[in-house]
Parts: C-alpha cells; structure tokens; sequence
C-alpha cells in the first residue's frame, strides 16, 4: 500500500496551529507572572518613597496585592486579545500593537479622573505603563515569530 500522506494534511495543519496558538499562549502567561512582579514592586518602590495610594473616591488604600491582581487580569485580556489576532487576521503584531497602545492610552485616564493628590495620580499612570512595557513588545515579538 502507497500511502501518499493526504490523509495526514489537514490534521497536520491543525496541529500546527495549535502549537502556534499554545506557544503564544504560554509566552504571554509568563510575560504576565514578569508584568505582575513588575508592577507590583513598581508599587512597592512607590509606596516606601511615600505614595499613600488613597482615592478619594471610595477613600480606600489600593493594596500592593490589588496591584497584582489587575495587571494579571488586564494581562490576560492582553493574551486573549493577541490569541484572537493570531487566528483570525493577516497582520496578527500590527493590530495587536495599535489595540494594545490604544488601551493602554485609554487606562491613563481614570488615574487623571480619580481625584488623588498628585503623588498617586503619576505614580498610577507611571504603574499603568509598567505592564504595557512588558506585555507588548513581548506579545507582538511572539505575535511575528508565530507569522513568519
């Protein structure tokens, strides 16, 4: 019997794309382990030279642990967002960079809008780029590797 591989084509295919998938996947998860540390001794940094983290709005202390928490979430949105891109468009790092800026543009606004004294407000943005600057570059290098 002269088996000519046809039957292995497609299965090959999609295994290919599901280790695309997984590998971008996997990168962005341990971006997002670096983004949170990142930030959270960004934080702490912040919190020891004296920001107090107080928003007058709910007159409540961001913990350093909340720090973790949002970027871990926001990272993983990230991820998906970048997931998404891999499978469906042409040009998967190009759009997953200007998604990416354009909300990370977007989240500097509620610190400006918060009402904290302006050591929280530009520790706060300066805490929202932290993540960007890991999350980013690392998903749209992954993102080209994946397209190449």
């Amino acid at each position: 019997m002269d088996d000519t591989g046809v039957g292995a084509g497609p299965a090959s295919g999609r295994t290919r794309h599901t280790h695309r998938l997984r590998g971008l996947a996997g990168t962005g998860f341990i971006a997002t382990l670096a983004a949170m540390v990142a930030t959270t001794l960004a934080a702490a940094l912040a919190q020891a030279v004296g920001v107090d983290f107080e928003v007058p709005d709910g007159g409540e202390t961001i913990p350093l642990s909340g720090f973790a928490v949002v970027t871990g979430f926001f990272s993983v949105v990230g991820i998906v967002i970048a997931v998404a891109l891999l499978r469906w468009s042409a040009r998967p790092a190009e759009r997953f960079v200007w998604t990416a800026v354009s909300l990370t543009a977007i989240s500097l606004v509620p610190p400006l809008l918060c009402g904290a004294n302006t050591a929280t407000t530009t520790a706060l943005l300066g805490l929202h780029l932290v993540p960007a600057t890991v999350m980013i570059p690392t998903l749209a290098r992954s993102l080209r590797t994946r397209t190449d």
